[in-house]
């Protein structure tokens, strides 16, 4: 058996709301699966927005290597902005509603599964990226799918069903804005129902709006959904779930590092499905390798 100074220190930081499931037995989970001749676990609860980032940074004060986010990609935010600036490695249990990027790094959605993952992983190098420098890891974007995290945000229930209702609710009410997009100095205008600034190929539960996005190339997808009846929304859904958005007349990708996108008038944003207000202006780039993940 081995001991004590030559386990990993595993620091659990639990997001108790995040997509409206209950993490109560989330300890015995960890019992079942987690093996501890291997691993000194500790778990924490974060209580608020930007608690987790904090618990992370304590944690890190305290001497763990490895942080691991019980959430969904909100939860992940906080939790990699904190093992990014420390170099140290991320895991992820996905908790969320959608788990976007845990879904892209093919973790398991079984939460034991997850758990036994973290026995014998491999640490990933994957990209970054920022917004104003407040980072992401997985989507930005303005338009329709900000207004919906917004939304999204204030419901009591979360989860998947929450969010398809909220969105079916919203879509015939929200209207496409006009936006100067910018990349890596090539300049564009267009009409857009929103835009998606992808470093992974999907905002979750496998809706690829960004099917040939790769996590470790250097690029960031800049993902424009153009103006769209009704009657289209369908086809636009299929294409999601088929994972061949990029080949619909209604969707447009371009790639690049640098990315800079102007509106008429300060609105919504979200990041990693957060949402915030910020300003007319919004730049982005890409941090190429900058992140150490467990995955399989």
């Amino acid at each position: 058996m081995q001991n004590s100074q030559s386990k990993h220190k595993i620091l659990f930081i639990i997001n108790p709301i995040s997509g409206g499931r209950s993490k109560l037995n989330f300890q015995k989970s960890l019992d079942d699966n987690l093996d501890y001749n291997k691993i000194d676990a500790e778990l924490v609860i974060s209580k608020y927005s930007g608690h987790a980032y904090q618990l992370a940074l304590d944690g890190i004060d305290k001497g763990y290597q490895f942080v691991v986010a019980v959430g969904g990609d909100g939860t992940v935010n906080e939790v990699a902005k904190a093992a990014i600036e420390h170099n140290i490695t991320l895991g992820i249990i996905p908790f969320g509603s959608g788990n976007g990027l845990a879904r892209h790094l093919n973790i398991p959605m079984n939460i034991g599964a997850a758990i036994r993952l973290l026995n014998d992983y491999t640490i990933k190098k994957i990209d970054s990226a920022s917004l104003n420098d407040k980072k992401f890891f997985n989507m930005s974007g303005v338009g329709f799918d900000a207004h919906i995290s917004l939304q999204f945000a204030s419901l009591k229930g979360r989860g998947f069903q929450g969010y398809v209702s909220t969105t079916l609710k919203e879509l015939n009410n929200f209207k496409p804005s006009f936006y100067t997009i910018t990349i890596d100095g090539k300049k564009i205008d267009r009409e857009a129902f929103l835009i998606s600034i992808a470093n992974s190929t999907q905002w979750g539960n496998n809706a690829h709006i960004a099917p040939t996005a790769e996590i470790q190339d250097g690029l960031l997808d800049v993902c424009i959904v153009k103006p769209f009846k009704w009657y289209n929304f369908p086809e636009l859904a299929f294409r999601l779930f088929s994972k061949t958005a990029h080949n619909s007349s209604l969707v447009e990708i371009l790639k690049g590092k640098n990315i800079k996108i102007t509106r008429k008038q300060e609105g919504a944003v979200h990041l990693d499905g957060e949402p915030s207000q910020m300003g007319n202006t919004l730049e982005y780039k890409i941090n190429p390798m900058s992140l150490s993940v467990a995955a399989a």
